[in-house]
């Protein structure tokens, strides 16, 4: 038996993934144990997890697009993040002793606490932002974004001649991906992409699936969290189409009440969440119109569902873009796509054949990739070779 140290960011889109790894992990009679703020983590995890708190406080809200965005991401939220949770992880290693840690990539403290104290930790990429480099023809960024990687480094009081990027563990990096949709880039030896994780959610027992009409189309509408700060209206605009789209489509949105246009569609499923990946494995769903989140696109696609991608900030344009090329999607512009056509890209998903088969051949390449079996795989052989080299 190992013990593995999952260092996770607050962030529900984050936590979720990793859910189906430590569940294997634990299913093959390994401890785990999970780090972070205990505030966030308890609700999603259920009151059965070990977790190991780290504290909690808010962080500035994170805005803007494009660059703007990348820089509201770093400065407002994981690099202070970073700085707040490095005492107490140090703190928790020490307490805990793992093996192994599985640091997310929006965490570097735990990768930064590992190299202290010399143990193996291998890194969890949720998105694509940190994978094949997308950034490189920025290489002004690239280095703004190490020198801020550097500043923790130095703040940790490592050496700086032993500089490794936080992000990247030299041992393993676990992305959850595929070449289906990333393309046959060349990543190094240590990558393994195991495809999407998905999980069971906490129970929601007030939808109503009574409201679902069997001879209709369904579309699912999920902007996430990030859909209400740029772009206000987008669910306004969401509304038109699909009454464009005709009485033959149905809708189950996700999102706040706030966000919601007064009058919606005729017989649409309006909740503040909803069971999704329920949904999708009940084969409900003939479409889903998202913000090119990588646990959305992957779960669709794991379900041979197409998509319809208006990309907002951070890595989302990256995974829309990886959806085009697949072929099991579209894209719009999430500020300024005109009802008209969004409804047209509706319906180039809901009525011709070729995004579906897309997705379902998408789909059945990343289920390829092994998920939470094939993590804990390289999870369970990386804390075998810690005893072969200490046996040496």
């Amino acid at each position: 038996m190992s013990r593995f140290l999952l260092v996770v960011p607050p962030l529900t889109g984050h936590v979720y993934p990793a859910v189906g790894i430590a569940r294997e992990l634990t299913a093959r009679g390994h401890e785990v144990a999970w780090t972070g703020s205990e505030a966030v983590l308890r609700p999603l995890l259920g009151p059965g997890e070990q977790v190991l708190g780290t504290g909690s406080r808010l962080f500035r809200a994170q805005g803007g697009h494009g660059l703007a965005a990348l820089r509201s991401l770093w400065e407002g939220f994981i690099v202070p993040y970073a700085r707040f949770t490095a005492k107490p992880l140090d703190a928790v290693v020490r307490a805990f002793r793992p093996d192994v840690l599985l640091v997310d990539q929006h965490t570097p403290a735990g990768a930064l606490v590992a190299h202290r104290h010399g143990l193996r930790w291998a890194s969890l990429a949720p998105g694509a932002m940190e994978l094949g480099r997308p950034l490189r023809a920025l290489p002004q960024v690239e280095a703004w974004m190490r020198e801020l990687l550097g500043d923790l480094w130095q703040r940790a009081g490592l050496p700086p001649e032993e500089f490794t990027d936080p992000r990247f563990s030299p041992d393993l990096v676990l992305a959850l991906t595929g070449p289906a949709l990333t393309g046959p880039a060349p990543f190094p030896e240590q990558y393994a992409l195991v495809g999407p994780v998905l999980s069971e959610r906490p129970a929601d027992p007030g939808f109503p699936w009574e409201r679902l009409d069997p001879g209709r189309r369904t579309v699912l509408v999920t902007m996430g969290t990030l859909a209400g700060d740029i772009g206000a209206d987008f669910h306004a605009r969401a509304a038109r189409a699909l009454e464009l789209c005709g009485p033959g489509v149905q809708a189950v949105v996700t999102a706040p009440r706030e966000l919601l246009p007064a009058a919606l569609p005729t017989g649409t499923v309006a909740v503040d969440r909803a069971p999704v990946v329920e949904l999708m494995a009940r084969g409900q769903l003939d479409a889903v119109l998202c913000h090119g989140g990588m646990n959305t696109v992957g779960e669709a696609l794991m379900h041979g569902i197409p998509l319809v991608a208006a990309p907002i900030r951070h890595d989302q344009p990256f995974v829309a873009a990886q959806l085009v090329a697949s072929g099991a999607g579209v894209r719009v512009p999430f500020p300024r796509v005109a009802p008209a056509a969004l409804a047209a890209a509706l319906g180039t998903v809901l009525d011709g054949t070729a995004h579906r088969e897309a997705a379902v051949r998408v789909g059945a390449a990343l289920r390829a990739g092994g998920g939470a079996g094939r993590a804990a795989d390289h999870l369970e052989a990386l804390a075998a070779s810690i005893g072969r080299t200490r046996s040496s």
